[in-house]
This record gives structure tokens, C-alpha cells and sequence, in this order.
């Protein structure tokens, strides 16, 4: 008896071990895929409008000045937002100004994201499939994968809270765990500010729920057991939770007790009461939207996944005694009705819904492995058509063969899925991912994955202008309908709109102004300096 029941823990262990092993690995070629997606020619396309070229200038900044404690954008004390993200481009800086320098640490941080999803699945799935699965699914998710690669702070983010969240889990069986909540808690606090409320707060509920109600985790002996109900004031009693929380909060602390120090009642007001409460609770800058935004976003660039979103959700609310449902909906629930309710919608804010997305999407694949449902068929054929046909109608018309590629590989995979799925192939959902990560790895390799850059006039060549023909010293205003933090950077200073009367009345000042082409019949005298994608820099003339 003793002898069987040795050998049972035996060959129990071993089981774990090749489970974590495979885990391991996994986690491994998930890494590197999502690095050769979120990296590939990632310098090749300008930085584009608002935060990357505000954050850009505020990482160059530091790396020139050699002062990492105040920020500051040309010349001017940076009160938005706390500088993680700038210090770590501004340690990329260390090779170099450039697209690729400004991008590589950020994109690098953001697409760790992936392999932590799939630790995060095998822990609250228990089994392989789904967490696999749901890696696979947020891996294509096209508007994780492009802003993923831009200069900006959600990515980062999303990946400090999922190592959170998976370390969270892990603490119940080994409590040293907790020590990397407070840090992530922290270091989240550094990146987006505020943000940190929220996802702090769906943690919390989520290892509440988890913790009174019980969350069930069925799977290989490798994953986490069910849950006992009870037990939460023996996790807030962890000494690693308040060690790891203290040390999160000594660097916050002192960062943000260094700006009021300095820029007192000025940076409380510009901080957290411009860039942070006031976003909140009323539209800033005209960034008004309806409360249905959100799900807008996600109808517009989430397919093909998004058709199986709901049914995920909904088999997360059946199945909401186990660890995954209770994650899926606590995270959903709170994350999209709290940024459905702000007053200032901007599409990034939807950044951190995308890794609940698709843990739905993940598990409802599983779900449905072995008998495939034959109603997404049509969904996918049409797809398909408009894929290769879209793809080579573009293609041709505007000269660009990479459009042409794009389509037909998309055309291929969804057209290949769907006879898969009609003949209720079990691979029909690898195949999908795997044809997504191939249209990815297309479009991330052109100049289209960055649409933004041709809503308006390209700016290097205008940033050209302005570097070589206007003095450093010299005042340049535009009369363009908005300011380009992208051009103040590629320019390194800033250039504001300045047009109608106000830039009548200061004529006389000898000013170097970049008009459009259009508006030059409506100045006055004035010297022509040179031009460039339809915008002239010109120079008063006094009277």
C-alpha cells in the first residue's frame, strides 16, 4: 500500500514538472513570436501625433538635459503624465534619436503581454488548450499589436497588470508572489497615474470574489486548485503583499512628492486636476463621445474575433464559479463601464479590455473543440471575399503590392478556416490564428499599419524645412487647424497655431510662419523660404 501510494506521488510530480516545463516553453515561442510582430520594422514609419511625439520629446528632453526627475517638453515643465515610459525611451535613446530607439523598449515591454496572458490562462483555465488558445487570440488582436508597437504607455501597462494578476494567483500557493503585486501596483502608478485605480480596483474585486465565493480552476495537476471559501484576512495578512506594496509606493511617492515640492499648488492643478479628474468626470478638448463608444472601437477593428465575444462572455457567466468566468466578468463589468461612463473618450482608453476579450474568445474556442459550430461559416466567407477582393482592387489602384499580398494571404487563411470549420475541422482556430499572425506580420512590415500619418501633411520633410532654413533661436508659429506634436519634435521646438487676426496683429514682428498653400492668397506681404507637402515656411515682412 505504501509502495502504491509512492508511487502515485511520484509519477503525480512528474506530471507537474513536464506541466510546468511545457508551460515554460510555451511561454517561450510566444515571447518571441509576439517580439517579431510587435518589433518588425518598427522604425520605419514616423512617430505620429499626440502621445508619441509628445512623449518622444519629453524622453528627449531628459536623455540631452541628464534630468530624469523633472520632465520637461521644450523648455517647459511636463505635468501630464507620470515618466516611466519616458525613462525607458529615454534609455533607448542611449543608441541614438530615432523611430526605432523611440519605439524598441516600449513595443519590447508591451509584447511580453502575450506570454503573460497564456501563464495567466493556465492559471485560471487550469488546462493548456484554452490558454493557448486566448494567447493565440490576443496575439492577432489587430489594435493590441499596433499600439502595442507605438511610443506610447497602454501597452506597458497592460503587461505590468497581467504580471500582476498572474502573480496574484500564484501567491495563494507560494506567498513570496505577493511581493510583485505591490511593485506592479506601483510601477502601473508611474505609467498611466490614475489608471491605477481602476485596475487596481478590478484586482481586488476579482481575488475577493476568488477568495469568498471559491473559484474553481479544474485542469492537469500543473495548475492551481479550486479555492477554499474564506480565507482573504490570511491574504491580507501576507508580509510579502504590504512589502511588495511599500516598496511599489516608495518610488511614487517620491517622484510625485518631488513635483509638488518644486511646482506646488501649479503642478496639482495641471497634474491631477487637468490630466486626471477632469478627464474623468467632463469632455476635455473636445473629446466628447457617446456611451456606446467603446463598443464601437471594438466592432470596428476586432474582427474576425469579435463574432465570438459574445458567446465567450456568455459562456464566462455560466460558468461563473469557475476562476476564469469570475475574471472575465469582473474585468469586463468594471473596466468597460468605467471608461463607457468618463467624460473624455479617446480609442486607447480601450487598451486593458483587449486581454478579457480574449480570455472570452480563448475559452469559448475551447468550449466548442471538439464539435465546431458551422454558424460563423458565412461571417468567414465573406471575409474572405472582401479580403481578395479589397486586397487587389487597392492594390492595383494605388500601385501597392504589399496591399496586394495582405489581402490574399487574409483572403487564403479565412477562406481555408471556413471549409474547416464547415467540415468541423478541430483546427480551424489555429488556422485562423496562425493566417491573422501572417496578415500581421504583412502589415506591420509596410508604411499602412500607422494609418494616422496620412490624416494630415507628412512631417519630416516640413520639420526638414524648418531645421534648415530658420535659425534655433527663432520664433515659428502655424497656421495650420491644430498643433503637430510630432512635428515639434522632429523640429525639437515647439510650434503653435497661431492664424486669423492674432497673427495679423503680430506681423510686424518678423515672424517665420508655416502656412498652408491654401491661405497664402489671404496674408499680407510676406517672404517665400521653401515648401513642402503643401505647406510653405515663409518670413513676415515689416511695414
Amino acid at each position: 500500500m505504501v509502495d502504491q501510494v509512492s508511487k502515485f506521488l511520484r509519477s503525480d510530480n512528474s506530471l507537474s514538472m513536464r506541466s510546468h516545463a511545457s508551460a515554460v516553453l510555451d511561454g517561450i515561442w510566444l515571447m518571441l513570436a509576439a517580439w517579431l510582430l510587435y518589433l518588425w520594422r518598427l522604425g520605419m514609419v514616423p512617430l505620429r501625433d499626440w502621445d508619441e511625439g509628445t512623449i518622444a520629446a519629453v524622453a528627449r528632453g531628459m536623455s540631452t538635459s541628464g534630468d530624469w526627475i523633472y520632465p520637461t517638453i521644450h523648455g517647459h515643465p511636463y505635468l501630464n503624465k507620470p515618466p516611466l515610459v519616458e525613462w525607458l525611451m529615454a534609455t533607448g535613446y542611449l543608441g541614438g534619436i530615432s523611430e526605432w530607439t523611440s519605439r524598441l523598449l516600449p513595443a519590447a515591454i508591451s509584447a511580453l503581454a502575450v506570454p503573460l496572458l497564456y501563464w495567466l490562462g493556465r492559471e485560471v483555465f487550469g488546462t493548456r488548450r484554452p490558454a493557448l488558445l486566448s494567447a493565440g487570440v490576443f496575439l492577432t488582436l489587430l489594435p493590441v499589436v499596433r499600439h502595442g508597437r507605438l511610443a506610447m504607455r497602454d501597452g506597458v501597462a497592460i503587461t505590468l497588470f497581467l504580471l500582476l494578476l498572474l502573480c496574484g494567483l500564484r501567491a495563494t500557493k507560494r506567498s513570496e508572489y505577493a511581493l510583485v503585486v505591490g511593485i506592479c501596483l506601483g510601477l502601473i502608478a508611474l505609467t498611466k497615474g490614475i489608471l491605477v485605480i481602476l485596475l487596481g480596483t478590478i484586482a481586488l474585486v476579482f481575488f475577493g470574489v476568488r477568495a469568498v465565493f471559491g473559484g474553481e480552476t479544474p485542469g492537469n495537476p500543473g495548475s492551481s486548485m479550486s479555492i477554499q471559501r474564506g480565507g482573504v484576512w490570511d491574504r491580507l495578512r501576507n508580509p510579502y503583499l504590504w512589502l511588495g506594496l511599500a516598496l511599489g509606493s516608495i518610488p511614487v511617492v517620491l517622484w510625485y512628492g518631488a513635483q509638488l515640492l518644486r511646482y506646488g499648488d501649479v503642478y496639482w492643478q495641471g497634474h491631477f486636476v487637468a490630466q486626471s479628474f477632469e478627464w474623468v468626470t467632463s469632455a476635455i478638448e473636445d473629446h466628447q463621445q457617446p456611451f456606446w463608444y467603446y463598443f464601437v472601437e471594438l466592432l470596428k477593428y476586432s474582427w474576425p474575433w469579435l463574432m465570438f465575444w459574445p458567446g465567450g462572455v456568455l459562456l464566462a457567466w455560466r460558468q461563473r464559479h469557475q476562476s476564469w468566468g469570475q475574471l472575465v466578468l469582473v474585468g469586463t463589468v468594471i473596466y468597460l463601464g468605467a471608461i463607457s461612463l468618463m467624460g473624455t473618450k479617446l480609442p486607447w482608453y480601450i487598451m486593458p479590455l483587449y486581454p478579457f476579450v480574449a480570455l472570452a474568445i480563448g475559452s469559448y474556442l475551447h468550449h466548442h473543440w471538439q464539435r465546431p459550430q458551422r454558424w460563423p461559416v458565412g461571417l468567414l466567407a465573406l471575409i474572405a471575399v472582401v479580403a481578395f477582393g479589397g486586397g487587389i482592387y487597392l492594390g492595383i489602384a494605388d500601385q501597392q503590392p504589399t496591399l496586394i499580398a495582405i489581402g490574399l494571404v487574409l483572403g487564403l487563411s479565412a477562406g481555408v478556416t471556413t471549409w474547416q470549420l464547415w467540415r468541423r475541422q478541430r483546427h480551424w482556430g489555429l488556422t485562423l490564428i496562425a493566417g491573422l499572425y501572417l496578415t500581421l506580420l504583412l502589415l506591420m512590415g509596410s508604411d499602412f499599419w500607422l494609418w494616422e500619418l496620412n490624416e494630415a501633411y507628412a512631417v519630416k520633410p516640413v520639420a526638414a524645412l524648418v531645421n534648415q532654413h530658420v535659425p534655433a533661436t527663432a520664433e515659428v508659429v502655424t497656421t495650420f487647424s491644430y498643433g503637430r506634436p510630432s512635428l515639434n519634435f522632429y523640429c525639437d521646438r515647439n510650434i503653435p497655431v497661431l492664424s486669423g487676426q492674432p497673427l495679423l496683429d503680430r506681423w510686424q514682428e518678423i515672424l517665420y510662419v508655416l502656412a498652408d498653400v491654401h491661405q497664402l492668397a489671404t496674408l499680407p506681404p510676406y517672404r517665400e523660404i521653401a515648401r513642402a507637402e503643401g505647406m510653405v515656411l515663409i518670413q513676415t515682412i515689416a511695414q
